[in-house]
């Protein structure tokens, strides 16, 4: 089987097509109607988001992973219908007369905005806006083919998309209005109680009513100049020759066998779905390509007396409509393999890959051989039909086909037996499997006896593997509890794998293929009893969502924005692709490019670094290593215990060696592979915090917090408890990589860079500690960040750095944006926890003793990993009050990149281990575990373990109204008779404040241009200080403009982190504004008739200077661990959640059924954007606990450097029925007007999703006999969860004794 991909492409452009002239091999780009002519020599490979000469105009198109896997870079390809494709993955020559349009072609913020623009920025669904452009392109590609679409297909249209900031509801709720059926009014509005508590008025957060109309008719039409070039050229064989690439394009049949016949070898690419991934990660080079997209032969369809019969270039989409539309005009028995490959084509990549990739790609080996399909295969000499069996896959990725051969068309049959196809993936949608089966059955005439059985399973070996042991054993046998039992015992010793197979899992992955053995068993049985009932739900469009906050006070002026749900100021501009990020800078003149030269090894010493040929190579200009640093080649957050460039040593898989700087991204990244690096391994390699344990191998010092006398709360317990639990770490997965621009500014050695950072002023210094110059001479600019979530906060000082020592070797700028599987390679992430727990507990469930022992993988250098751990520790009893109680924290040092703040930071793995053994009591003792919670709560008053006594808690009112408003008790009643379960969790969290400065010019037209130390990475903080500064000042705030944070206006700033930047920022800008005002007091005293800039000019003319610093620190904080003393924190935040879920105990997956939530955020700034910040908080954690697992090698090598491996959370991963809820009457007298942070404590009531998983597994192993405390580690993934349901199909697959095998994957 051929993969054939048809491919497309993004040009930047607002609507783009293309002209290609033969012979003299031209290429021409119509973008917005202005022509473009690159000179590209590396043409034949060159893919959209590559750079381009000249560059297009404009950079809206956003590369998110270079994978097809995010959906940043979604463009509409137009020819002879419309759909949504993947740029980064489109090779350029493939757009011969092809339309493409991109998100600044369909509306703009200066012009008129799109309706799809508009609706997504008003209903609060933009964040930080590096996905928002692919998003929109998304919805745009659907309603230009369906201008009234189903909530289903919207759903569809979004599976290709990811956003880690939103938490998708408000995206899915705006773009809810192009739907026939509006939503309910509630569902967009928010409650109020302004007298009555029992009455409920809506209080929206946005209005549908302003929308604007979606109109079909006044949409860009084809571009009427392609039309003509289409015109009698469609016979036309196009050729391409690149520097390294010959790209042939044929337009016949004849035209690619005589290709095939003169280039054997030459890889045939259609959607580049394959092909682009291999060239991109796997350094892979394919001299010949065959692009036969656009053969007649190869796009047919026929209906024939045994099938459908599909031409081998027909994409998944137009298979799946095919599919579709003869699935409702036969009958059923006739169309289960249709359905079937329906189902399968549902949870198969995204709408963007399956547009363009072809009928070969993707139906899984497994199913289609189960299928036997016939497979038409043309030689020269003429057509060749073979069956699809197990002979068709002779080898991984390989087939039966000759070189010479090309894969014609493929025959898909009627129905003539039972049939099913399954897939178990870790994420349901746009995943790559774990295991896939395709299974069928014939029985002999008139009865229930097997006559034949074929049984297919993807994921248990290279191939595709026919468990043919199996189905013979059970040829002749009834179909019944016998045949299952002995179909079970079968495939357990014939579907076995080596404990060190390749992908891991293999305990679970055995389990499957008895697990999904059982359900097709179970389909059948229900069919021949005709009880047939459809299990497919699509739950998203079912969706119920609610929020609710208090609404501003009565009296509060309209002007008076604080409170209001007031759109996020770039939101339009991110709509639209107008927003300005890091790399969209233009070029400077005689700009560079620069790539990183990593290690391969963990631990090792480096014997030798040769050059010579990466030198050699076209474009490149130098390479940098640690002697060309001019100053230290030190650095460090806090510690200075790592280098900028290593000298001598590696520590880790991905610790920077050097650099690449080339005139363009493509030649600095192919003269990085190049350079040749040996080494001479050392020992140990440590990866683990079992091996760092066993090395002991700690970074000092080792933290403790004890409060009251352990010795006798354990003593006076009536039960003691034991456990432990590993927590996974995590990946940050902003959309937008680390990126750095520095520019030399050619005296006194001044250096300019903009930084995709949170931490401008700390990029300052220690860019400036290596350049050797004073802080004074470096300026960090940091207008917006694609994400952050700590990510940025100190491990993207390494890269600008870099960046900036090649800038000042060469006194030329220098840019760099790391590829996505760069990123996730050498930056870290959220530190994996192991913890160890004694707990001492009364018969009622009252916890009087905990002893709990913490360690944190830190990685290669310190970083903020003791924080982290004095965080986790001061969260070790979460909200519980335990009268006796010790924690100790030990930091790991490991040969992995040192891992870093993260949301949260240190938080959620603390408050998780204490929920874990909070759990375990309540199993232990057979209580509910709510009542078990409810009764440790914190009290008012009362003394947490360092000593800070808790004044104005709203725990109980968190607690009572998230129980009341998720119908608690009737939900709990509900799940008796269903394998789903019910939790709540409670937290609280601290927030310690530094320190923050602003500046505010009022100039004299009467605007005001507001500087501040925090930055802005989509969590409206930029939107909250001009809410603050129109309050304070008195205007409106379009008077107020934010431009960017830079540290030559506001110096010696925090970290834009722990949640504390509105408190910190906004009482700076307060305390600016405030002084502004004192300034301006006499002239509105003088002219009380008078407005804002009578006053304002006024004061001018009397020379008053209109310009002022502003600055906050947070009093009274302090803590010292050595005598337990002090004010660690500010204040307490607090929240709960309830979760219900539903597992399916086969496969280990499960569905979000339901979630509320309540937090106290005191009086909020900004509902529209807290509760942003709450929803998606919590499905960052969903992500965390649930599904996403980062995987290393025994030799600490990272396996999952992207989206195909690594899996966050999508659209369809979000409750079906959410509520959240804003606490309200709880002000905060402790910051901004009255406001509470609200950036990092929503993560942690996901926590209530994994036990109530944890809850569902319970009730699993009840049914096997299994009771008591059981250790689920986390991330709860379906792997865990399958193996500790416990039953007969698990016996039969018994893991393998550690020590015994070398695991492809270690727990880090």
């Amino acid at each position: 089987m051929l993969r054939l991909n048809f491919s497309c492409i993004d040009l930047r452009g607002c609507v783009n097509f293309i002209s290609v002239s033969l012979p003299t091999v031209s290429l021409s780009l119509f973008i917005s109607f202005h022509l473009f002519l690159p000179s590209c020599p590396s043409l034949p490979h060159t893919l959209y988001l590559s750079p381009l000469s000249p560059p297009p105009p404009s950079s809206c198109t956003k590369l998110g992973c270079a994978e097809g896997g995010c959906g940043a870079c979604t463009v509409m390809l137009s020819k002879y219908h419309h759909h949504s494709v993947n740029g980064c993955l489109a090779p350029l020559c493939s757009l011969h007369h092809c339309a493409v349009t991109t998100v600044e072609g369909i509306g703009s913020v200066a012009g008129k905005l799109h309706p799809v623009q508009e609706r997504i920025a008003k209903s609060h669904g933009s964040q930080c806006g590096f996905c928002t452009p692919g998003i929109v392109m998304s919805m745009y590609s659907l309603l230009r083919n369906n201008p009234t679409p189903r909530m289903a297909d919207i759903e569809e249209a979004f599976q290709g998309n990811l956003c880690r900031c939103t938490g998708y509801r408000p995206i899915l709720e705006g773009y809810k209005t192009f739907t026939k059926v509006r939503p309910h009014k509630h569902t967009l509005s928010v409650m109020q109680h302004p007298e009555d508590e029992t009455s409920v008025f809506p209080a929206p957060l946005y209005n549908p009513a302003d929308f604007l109309p979606l109109d079909p008719t006044q949409e860009i039409i084809f571009p009427p100049e392609l039309m003509s070039l289409c015109k009698g050229q469609s016979s036309q064989q196009l050729r391409f020759r690149g520097e390294r690439v010959l790209w042939l394009q044929p337009a016949s049949l004849d035209q690619l066998l005589e290709l095939k016949t003169q280039y054997p070898n030459a890889k045939m690419v259609v959607g580049n779905t394959e092909v682009g991934i291999e060239m991109k990660f796997k350094n892979l080079l394919y001299p010949v390509i065959l692009a036969p997209a656009y053969i007649p032969e190869l796009n047919a369809i026929q209906h024939t007396d045994e099938g459908i019969v599909f031409g081998a270039s027909c994409s998944l989409t137009l298979l799946g409509d095919v599919l579709k539309e003869a699935v409702g005009k036969l009958p059923s028995y006739q169309t289960e393999v249709f359905t079937s490959i329906q189902e399968q084509l549902r949870w198969f990549a995204g709408l963007q890959i399956r547009n363009v990739a072809v009928l070969s790609s993707p139906l899984r080996p497994s199913v289609c051989r189960c299928l036997f399909l016939a497979v038409c295969l043309f030689l020269g000499g003429g057509e060749r039909v073979v069956v699809m069996d197990e002979k068709f896959f002779p080898g991984y990725r390989r087939t039966i086909l000759t070189p010479e051969e090309v894969l014609l068309c493929v025959l898909i049959p009627y129905t003539k037996k039972y049939f099913a196809a399954y897939k178990q993936s870790p994420r349901r949608e746009d995943d790559i499997s774990i295991v896939t089966s395709g299974m069928s059955v014939t029985f002999a005439e008139g009865s229930t006896v097997v006559k034949h059985l074929a049984l297919s399973y993807g994921g248990m070996a290279a191939t595709t593997v026919m468990a043919k042991n199996t189905a013979s054993r059970l040829l002749g046998k009834q179909w019944g509890e016998e045949l299952l039992q002995d179909a079970c015992s079968s495939l357990a010793e014939e579907m076995t794998l080596h404990p060190s197979a390749p992908g891991g899992m293999v305990t679970y992955r055995r389990t499957l293929t008895l697990s999904l053995f059982y359900k097709f068993y179970l389909t059948v049985q229900q069919k021949l009893a005709s009880e047939v009932r459809n299990t497919h739900h699509n739950y998203l469009h079912n969706m119920l969502l609610l929020v609710t906050r208090t609404a501003v006070p009565d009296g509060q002026k309209e002007e008076d924005v604080v409170g209001r749900p007031m759109m996020h100021l770039s939101a339009m501009k991110q709509a639209t692709g107008e927003a300005v990020y890091c790399d969209d800078i233009p070029l400077y003149e005689n700009e560079l490019y620069l790539c990183l030269i990593t290690s391969t090894k963990a631990h090792a010493r480096i014997q030798s670094i040769d050059t010579s040929e990466a030198e050699s190579m076209p474009g490149v200009v130098t390479c940098v290593f640690a002697k060309d640093i001019p100053g230290s080649n030190m650095t460090g957050p806090i510690i200075y215990d790592e280098t900028v460039l290593a000298v001598d040593t590696v520590t880790c898989v991905g610790h920077i060696i050097g650099a690449v700087v080339a005139d363009t991204q493509a030649h600095a990244q192919r003269a990085a592979k190049a350079v040749k690096i040996t080494y001479q391994e050392l020992q140990p390699v440590i990866i683990t915090i079992q091996d760092a344990i066993t090395h002991q191998s700690f970074f000092q010092p080792v933290r403790t917090i004890q409060r009251g006398d352990l010795d006798q709360g354990f003593t006076q317990a009536d039960h003691i408890l034991e456990g432990e639990m590993h927590m996974g770490g995590q990946e940050h997965f902003y959309l937008e990589t680390n990126v750095t621009v520095a520019i030399p500014r050619g005296e006194d050695g001044e250096m300019e860079l903009f930084v995709s950072t949170q931490s401008a002023t700390k990029t300052q210094s220690l860019v400036a500690k290596a350049l050797g110059v004073p802080a004074s001479r470096v300026v960090i600019r940091v207008k917006r960040m694609g994400g952050g979530f700590g990510g940025k906060e100190s491990r993207s000082t390494t890269l600008s750095t870099v960046v900036a020592v090649a800038a000042q070797k060469l006194k030329r700028p220098v840019r760099c944006m790391l590829d996505r599987d760069e990123d996730m390679l050498v930056t870290g992430g959220r530190h994996p926890f192991y913890g160890r727990y004694k707990v001492g507990f009364m018969k009622s469930g009252k916890v009087v003793a905990l002893e709990v022992t913490y360690y944190n993988n830190a990685g290669n250098s310190i970083d903020l990993s003791l924080s982290i751990m004095e965080r986790a520790l001061f969260h070790m009893e979460n909200s519980y009050s335990i009268a006796n109680i010790r924690g100790r924290g030990y930091v790991c040092k490991t040969h992995l990149p040192s891992n870093t703040a993260f949301r949260g930071f240190g938080g959620p793995q603390g408050m998780l281990i204490a929920e874990s053994w909070m759990s375990d009591v309540a199993l232990s003792l057979g209580l509910p575990a709510e009542q078990v919670r409810r009764l440790n709560m914190y009290m008012q008053g009362e003394r947490t373990p360092y000593s800070q006594i808790l004044d104005h808690i709203t725990l109980d009112r968190c607690w009572d109204q998230c129980l009341e408003i998720s119908s608690f008790n009737q939900r709990r009643a509900g799940v008796e008779t269903y394998n789903s379960c019910l939790r709540v969790i409670n937290i609280f969290l601290f927030v310690y404040t530094f320190q923050a400065g602003a500046l505010a010019h009022i100039y004299t037209d009467g605007s005001v241009l507001l500087t501040h130390g925090g930055t802005e990475m989509g969590q409206g903080l930029h939107t909250k200080m001009v809410q603050v500064a129109s309050r304070t000042l008195g205007i409106p705030s379009s008077k107020i403009h934010i431009t960017e944070t830079s540290t030559n206006t506001v110096p010696n700033t925090s970290p834009t982190a722990a949640s504390a930047s509105s408190d910190l920022n906004g009482a700076a800008v307060h305390n600016a504004c405030e002084i502004l005002l004192h300034r301006l007091e006499p002239y509105k005293t003088k002219n009380p008739k008078g407005c804002w800039e009578d006053w304002v000019n006024a004061a001018y003319f009397d020379r008053v200077n209109l310009s002022a610093n502003g600055f906050y620190k947070t009093p009274d904080l302090g803590y010292d661990f050595e005598t337990n003393t002090g004010r660690p924190f500010n204040y307490f935040s607090y929240g709960v959640a309830c979760s219900e879920v539903e597992i399916d105990c086969l496969t280990g997956s499960h569905k979000n059924m339901h979630t509320s939530i309540v937090i106290d955020v005191g009086n909020s700034l900004n509902p529209a954007l807290d509760i942003g910040q709450v929803e998606g908080g919590f499905m960052q954690g969903v992500g965390l606990y649930t599904l996403e697992e980062l995987k290393y090698s025994p030799e600490g090598y990272l396996f999952t450097r992207g989206p195909g491996m690594y899996k966050i959370p999508a659209f369809g991963d979000i409750p079906t029925d959410l509520t959240v809820s804003l606490l309200r009457d709880a002000p905060n007298d402790k910051a901004i007007f009255s406001s509470k942070a609200i950036g990092e404590p929503p993560l942690f009531l996901a926590a209530s999703v994994f036990f109530a998983i944890k809850d569902a597994i319970t009730a699993a192993r009840k049914e096997s006999g299994l009771s008591g405390p059981f250790r689920l580690d986390s991330p709860a993934t379906p792997e865990r969860i399958r193996n500790t349901c416990e039953d007969r199909f698990t016996k039969l697959c018994p893991p393998a004794e550690p020590g015994t095998f070398t695991p492809w994957a270690v727990v880090v």
